[in-house]
């Protein structure tokens, strides 16, 4: 018997506005405020069949606002309360520099994607991209992801208000629970 080509499948997800609350440039573990129904949402996901990855912008560091270490810390403290909800992340994707510096992986880049696909065996033609703003449903395009969704959370509301032609090729749905039914509903 080969590989589970379920596995082969995978979901990105920005972070802030995405599974936490947006705070301008957040770096402190207590300001983390994980979204109603995130950890389920996701652990939904990795019952499913999904490899699960966070794929982040974290300009604060390229801009001096913290250090690499700091995004760490709230990302470690991240992935033990999604693991307390029964959630699961494959890997974690970040991309430190401002956004004038030159970046490998920055979004709208699908760079991360694609380093996920060579190193987990993914087929982005049946993955997901997640995310608050265009930049996140843009990486997702520019890697050939099945569908690139936007969530009304973080920046979501504002976006889908005012970018409808933008968002042509998008899902749009309240939050990250609504996505993952909807993922689910599709598969």
């Amino acid at each position: 018997m080969g590989p589970d080509p379920k596995m082969n499948r995978a979901i990105f997800l920005d972070r802030d506005g995405t599974i936490i609350e947006e705070k301008n440039y957040l770096y402190k573990v207590e300001e983390v405020v994980i979204f109603p129904g995130a950890a389920g949402a996701l652990a939904r996901l990795n019952q499913a069949g999904f490899r699960v990855f966070m794929v982040s912008n974290q300009s604060g560091v390229g801009r001096g606002y913290y250090s690499l270490a700091d995004v760490e810390k709230v990302n470690n403290y991240l992935v033990q309360e999604l693991q307390r909800g029964g959630a699961h992340l494959d890997k974690i994707y970040i991309a430190p520099e401002a956004p004038d510096a030159p970046s490998r992986g920055r979004k709208p880049s699908p760079q991360f994607l694609f380093d996920a696909r060579e190193e987990f065996g993914l087929d982005l033609a049946k993955s997901f991209m997640i995310g608050d703003k265009l930049i996140d449903l843009e990486c997702g395009w520019n890697a050939g992801v099945k569908q690139s969704i936007l969530v009304r959370t973080g920046y979501g509301a504002k976006l889908a208000l005012n970018s409808a032609a933008e968002l042509r090729r998008a899902v749009v749905v309240d939050d990250l629970p609504a996505a993952v039914d909807w993922i689910l509903g599709s598969c």
